[in-house]
């Protein structure tokens, strides 16, 4: 109960280094989860739209990337950006840098997969109905995102949520530095391992707040939207039902 009420002081008191490390752990996130929407979203409206060879290659592999551990990922981007690696001479390693990157091979197979699934829902004939009305192939598939806008945006946010959350890659990339690239996460294992408790929880309530915000949004996106039908047919009032 002890180190609780010091976890509740120092997110009372805004203690800096909990805020160093909540800071480092949104910039690499929401980097990470940016980039895997702009990279993601058009490679997911492709798998999902258009049939081509290698098309279930490439869904088979952002699958199974979504159930990759963190660690494997967190060890092939070392093994690439290490001096001996093949990218070392970039200076990536243990930089906040490397950090997004790792966590962008973590959400980028969650944003293919998910909105891959939505996009290939949509109607068959909203590209050739899109292209009759005058549209060139920018405007087309950003009709295609219109259309599934809400599941684009639970995707991102289950990305978020997954990379915000992780260890394994910050640990191993970021190399845990203070005042650098220590997150949320690679701090509380660092406190637990001290046996230093207080700053543990306290940034484990904001992960908690995080992750509450997280769903409570996606609860909200998923929410009946009120549409109006036009009611027809013989012996019935012509209406509209709400």
């Amino acid at each position: 109960m002890e180190a609780l009420r010091q976890a509740g002081r120092l997110l009372w008191n805004l203690d800096a280094q909990l805020l160093e490390c909540v800071e480092a752990s949104l910039i690499c996130s929401l980097a990470a989860t940016v980039a895997a929407v702009v990279i993601g979203a058009p490679l997911a409206v492709l798998l999902g739209r258009r049939r081509f060879v290698g098309r279930k290659t490439l869904l088979v592999a952002a699958h199974t990337g979504m159930a990759v551990p963190t660690v494997v990922i967190g060890l092939v981007c070392y093994m690439l950006l290490s001096r001996s690696g093949p990218f070392g001479s970039a200076g990536l390693l243990y930089t906040k840098t490397g950090i997004i990157l790792g966590e962008l091979a973590l959400a980028l197979p969650i944003i293919v997969a998910m909105f891959a699934s939505s996009a290939s829902s949509l109607d068959g004939a909203l590209e050739k109905t899109a292209r009759t009305l005058g549209a060139g192939s920018v405007r087309v598939f950003l009709t295609v995102i219109t259309e599934a806008k809400v599941a684009l945006v639970a995707a991102t946010m289950a990305a978020f949520g997954r990379v915000v959350s992780e260890l394994g890659i910050a640990m191993m990339v970021g190399g845990n530095i203070k005042g650098a690239t220590r997150t949320m996460t690679t701090a509380i294992a660092l406190e637990t391992q001290k046996g230093e408790f207080a700053l543990g929880l306290g940034l484990g309530l904001v992960l908690l707040l995080i992750a509450l915000g997280i769903n409570a949004a996606a609860w909200a996106i998923r929410l009946p939207r009120r549409q109006v039908f036009r009611r027809q047919g013989s012996g019935q009032g012509g209406g509209d039902v709400l």
